[in-house]
């Protein structure tokens, strides 16, 4: 397996599985896995994720440094050194500017 392959392995097993099955104890705002997906990729590239990332799915076609920033915050908000509603609401914030403009 590739590095690449590892990344994206775990990106998807913490935005599925690790971090919604954290959400409701710790009381996070946000409890999907998309929502999850959504608030790490934002906030890795400082704005709507859609603007700095072209295809879909967003992870596997996320530059490298994207893709190690977005697990970076997923392994932080899972060893809880983040502030999760804090990271959803400017990720909310980035949204609503942009479909104001």
């Amino acid at each position: 397996m590739s590095d690449r392959e590892a990344l994206e392995q775990e990106w998807l097993v913490l935005t599925r599985t690790v971090l919604p099955a954290l959400a409701a104890e710790r009381g996070w705002p946000i409890r999907l896995d998309h929502c999850f997906q959504r608030v790490l990729l934002d906030n890795a590239v400082g704005g709507c994720w859609y603007d700095a990332i072209a295809g879909r799915p967003a992870y596997r076609n996320a530059a490298p440094a994207q893709l190690k920033a977005a697990v970076r915050l997923a392994r932080a908000m899972r060893d809880g050194h983040c502030d999760v509603a804090a990271l959803n609401g400017r990720s909310l914030v980035w949204r609503r500017a942009r479909r104001l403009s």
